[in-house]
């Protein structure tokens, strides 16, 4: 199980249909992104994606995914965050600083984990969820 910050409310973010992707008006942000990310040594580490909404989570919920590697497939599905067994956060959402509180989750606060995964193949049906390998 993650040890995540469940209890920091998360803003509201728009619906997959409405947020605006990357444009030509964000050359100059993705310069800049690039720039540190190198800077640190994580340009292989780390990317970008689109924050966005399909349907709300309740504070205690978080998304998890599971693959299935023999179908190349990636399921997407709601679970408590304290009962999951997904153990590695793979997308993150920074928190503006006027919203943090002092010492809440990882990184004193300064990101919410938006996805949380596991290396094992934990889709239903596979033998591999069923007896942990």
């Amino acid at each position: 199980m993650a040890d995540i910050n469940v209890s920091a409310p998360r803003a509201p973010l728009p619906r997959f249909e409405e947020a605006e992707g990357l444009g030509p008006q964000d050359a100059e942000f993705v310069r800049d992104l690039v720039e540190v990310l190198a800077r640190h040594g994580n340009l292989d580490r780390f990317g970008l994606c689109l924050l966005h909404d399909h349907f709300p989570l309740a504070a205690d919920e978080v998304l998890v995914e599971t693959n299935d590697p023999r179908a190349r497939t990636l399921h997407v599905r709601v679970a408590k965050a304290d009962r999951t067994q997904h153990v590695k956060a793979s997308q993150w959402r920074f928190v503006p600083h006027a919203d943090r509180e002092p010492g809440a989750g990882p990184g004193g606060g300064a990101y919410q984990e938006i996805l949380l995964c596991t290396k094992l193949d934990l889709c239903p049906g596979h033998a591999d969820a069923r007896d942990g390998r």
